[in-house]
């Protein structure tokens, strides 16, 4: 077979020489134009879900969150294996998908699968969301913030409003992950004796709060050939002005929120570590 070769060589040195000319100069081309990536991917197709679950410890956020996403995503189609990590106040839970599979089928395929445990979500804790569509390698970058006399409340309060829309308005940066501190949020602290003289009910308490700071419409007034839209303006963030909430009348006099209960901000969470940390995803 050798021999049939290097003879047929021998006779047809023209076509040969003139397929190697072709050979070296396709090659060259090709490793001209070839992508050069420093760090490869060599995962599989993956999709990332992550749940936001303010206040929970590590062992809740396991067993109330990251299991039961674990728990739909396992046997769905294409599905070769799930991962997960379950810190203080957040769940992440990577699905693997077989080599070959496309990526938004695979995404489409998990978002199917939440659909049914969100209703399955502790009281407080967000919505499963999606990662954007990234690498695995794409988590490049880790922020700490601290300080001295600052509240771990306005830390996490200056992470969000002030350094994340900085890092987002960055090219190249699909995702920006905050973790740790206080989360501010609007309190409202019954006192079950003046609840008792008011006769306020805890039910009814918490119906009114539910509503509290929130614009409502009124239809439309036509004058002149004009339509003007009539607006309720009553979202607010003062809190004396949420204290002023009305509950209910009691012999013709108003009880309102501030008569029956304490109003104003507090963490949602104490973490218990002095930073913020940015988890970055690059595209």
């Amino acid at each position: 077979m050798l021999n049939n070769i290097i003879k047929f060589s021998l006779n047809n040195k023209y076509l040969i020489l003139l397929s190697s000319v072709l050979l070296v100069v396709m090659g060259t081309r090709t490793a001209i134009n070839m992508d050069v990536d420093v760090f490869p991917d060599f995962t599989s197709p993956t999709v990332v879900v992550m749940t936001d679950a303010h206040g929970m410890a590590s062992e809740e956020v396991e067993r109330l969150v990251t299991f039961p996403i674990e728990t739909s995503v396992n046997g769905a189609t294409d599905v070769r294996r799930v991962r997960s990590v379950s810190s203080q106040g957040f769940s992440f839970v990577w699905v693997e998908f077989d080599w070959g599979t496309d990526i938004f089928k695979a995404r489409q395929i998990v978002s199917e699968k939440l659909i049914s445990v969100s209703s399955q979500m502790p009281i407080g804790v967000g919505q499963p969301t999606l990662a954007p569509q990234s690498s695995i390698m794409g988590e490049i970058f880790l922020i700490g913030i601290q300080a001295d006399s600052t509240s771990m409340m306005d830390l996490r309060t200056i992470a969000e409003w002030n350094v994340k829309p900085l890092i987002l308005a960055t090219g190249g940066v699909s995702q920006v992950t905050i973790i740790g501190g206080d989360y501010k949020q609007y309190q409202i602290l019954a006192n079950p004796e003046k609840m008792k003289y008011y006769h306020v009910s805890m039910l009814e308490l918490a119906n009114i709060c539910k509503g509290i700071s929130q614009n409502s419409s009124g239809s439309a007034v036509r004058q002149y050939g004009n339509e003007y839209a009539v607006r309720g303006m009553a979202r607010t963030a003062d809190l004396e002005e949420l204290g002023n909430s009305f509950i209910k009348s009691i012999n013709g006099k108003p009880v309102r929120i501030r008569d029956v209960a304490e109003v104003k901000i507090g963490g949602a969470i104490k973490m218990g570590h002095a930073f913020k940390m940015l988890n970055l995803l690059s595209f």
